[in-house]
């Protein structure tokens, strides 16, 4: 059987529950007490610690035992949202394209990431950083170059937390106006309106080399751009243009997340209080860093 299944714990059972995040830190005291100490590697992990008291028996064990018994206990990991950190922008804020920076995988391949701890300082390791892995379904945006990058241009892989970009469009660039929406000759190509370019390598109108528009219009032969040229030096040669993240362009990233979790303990001292009300004095959760 797969050792991870995507069901979710269902939300309303978080209510109760204690939550805590821990560091793979090894610790050694010597006699005179001094402390060595290593830290294995820089991403937090989540604990949770279950608790419930349901005046429907049934119910519970519909979600929690079935689940239980779904995954083989402590055997396959699940989805878990944390009510206390659950978004890219800041623990539980509304995403936006520019929240998190994105790790290059291979070309054309990112992986979503959620960085912590603020704008302090940071130790040798760099920041903590956690991997998503289980973003949630319709909740991401993508940026590129600072500006929110087309939903059509790339898609997410909400199983791994991989973004792929669309297969790249490149064309030589043989001419640019100087104009309030620049038109770029490129000569026959397959460029839509409403994607988003790069432009690169350009000799007399240097100005538009690193910067990323959408085409507004096309022709058979030309795009227009959204950007203001006007005062840009004349073209005189060369250049590409390309809808894929051009070399030293920052990938971002917003969005929900699960955690991918699994059970840290049997199901065990399930208590019938009352005839109708079932209870237990915990369940633990850890969360799998490499789902």
């Amino acid at each position: 059987m797969p050792s991870f299944l995507e069901d979710r714990l269902p939300i309303n059972i978080d209510y109760g529950s204690s939550f805590g995040e821990e560091y793979a830190v090894e610790i050694d005291t010597t006699a005179n007490g001094n402390e060595y100490r290593r830290l294995r590697h820089n991403a937090p992990r989540a604990r949770y610690d279950l608790s419930f008291d349901m005046r429907q028996q049934l119910w519970v064990m519909d979600e929690v035992v079935a689940l239980y018994h779904r995954v083989f206990g402590k055997f396959a990991g699940f989805r878990v949202k944390n009510l206390a950190d659950f978004s890219s922008n800041g623990y539980t804020g509304t995403p936006a394209f520019g929240n998190q920076a994105c790790a290059l995988v291979s070309a054309g391949v990112y992986q979503l990431q959620k960085s912590y701890g603020g704008v302090g300082g940071t130790i040798s390791v760099g920041r903590p950083i956690r991997t998503v892995f289980k973003p949630v379904t319709g909740s991401v945006l993508i940026g590129v170059n600072g500006a929110l990058y087309p939903a059509a241009q790339w898609s997410v892989n909400t199983v791994t937390g991989r973004v792929t970009m669309a297969a790249n469009k490149s064309r030589a660039i043989t001419a640019i106006t100087k104009a309030a929406q620049a038109v770029v000759t490129i000569g026959a190509h397959t460029m839509l309106v409403g994607e988003s370019v790069g432009f690169t390598g350009v000799v007399g109108m240097t100005q538009i080399n690193g910067l990323r528009a959408l085409i507004t219009a096309i022709s058979g032969t030309t795009i227009t751009v959204a950007i203001n040229s006007t005062a840009f030096g004349t073209y005189t040669s060369g250049g590409t243009v390309q809808t894929n993240p051009i070399t030293g362009e920052t990938v971002t990233a917003g969005f929900e997340f699960d955690l991918p979790m699994r059970f840290d303990s049997d199901i065990s001292g399930l208590t019938f209080d009352t005839f109708d009300t079932l209870s237990t004095g915990g369940i633990n959760l850890v969360e799998i860093l490499n789902p």
